[in-house]
């Protein structure tokens, strides 16, 4: 049986999506059925004239805070077409959020279903966070204007695990931060030609020997995470790095 998931964003601004959701790999992702996208605008939600979804905080402070009635509502619109066993994880963008990551994408690549919940201005009333939504992501330690850029990358990096969503469905085996590779970086990688600028492709790769190919990786992955992002190597020993 193929496997679909179903994203539904709650955003004030959809037509931020367009070109990422009619392009490239995700673009075909779309146009194949592998996920579906809906949009779910909290202001359709509101109940005065203006289409009003934002109020000035209680106790003071700058800016004005997204209100919890549209947003309950919107998001309570989506779970009541589910039934109690299906119902969607809500995730919201934030950056109080848990980091999101590979393991985080991989662990929302198995739901079915997701919500994803953008806040804007200076945030979003507590009782929905609350109430409401079952976790928080990151996509790093900064602040957005919004979380619409946050969940273009939470539906890439979900979609792209989705079987028939790349060409190769092994692409996603060996990268970065995957299991395969223990959560480190992906090893170097090379194409033609072998020789450029007198710069030569290593011999491992060269060889045809598989167990040299596989060695290089894992000494290649092990040697980039220690000097680029030694805090992945917590854990490991770093010998790992020595070539046999």
């Amino acid at each position: 049986m193929e496997c679909v998931v179903k994203f539904h964003v709650v955003t004030l601004f959809p037509e931020m999506f367009n070109s990422v959701l009619e392009t490239s790999i995700i673009g075909r992702a779309v146009r194949s059925g592998r996920i579906t996208v809906e949009f779910v605008n909290p202001r359709d939600f509101t109940r005065d004239s203006h289409r009003t979804v934002d109020a000035p905080p209680y106790g003071g402070g700058p800016g004005m805070v997204l209100m919890a009635p549209p947003l309950f509502d919107a998001v309570e619109s989506v779970l009541s077409r589910y039934a109690d066993g299906e119902r969607p994880l809500t995730v919201m963008m934030s950056p109080q959020g848990a980091g999101f990551n590979q393991r985080a994408a991989e662990e929302l690549a198995k739901r079915d279903a997701l919500i994803l919940v953008c806040g804007h201005y200076e945030g979003i009333d507590e009782r929905f966070v609350e109430h409401c939504v079952d976790l928080e992501v990151s996509v790093g330690d900064f602040v957005l204007t919004g979380g619409e850029i946050a969940s273009m990358a939470v539906i890439d990096a979900v979609a792209r695990l989705i079987p028939g969503v790349l060409g190769d469905d092994a692409s996603t085996a060996y990268e970065s931060f995957s299991s395969n590779v223990g959560g480190l970086l992906e090893s170097a990688v090379y194409t033609r030609p072998a020789t450029f600028r007198g710069l030569r492709v290593p011999e491992e790769l060269l060889s045809g020997d598989h167990s040299a190919v596989e060695q290089f990786r894992r000494t290649s992955s092990a040697t980039r995470t220690l000097r680029r992002r030694p805090d992945l190597m917590q854990g490991w020993d770093n010998d790992a790095t020595r070539r046999d």
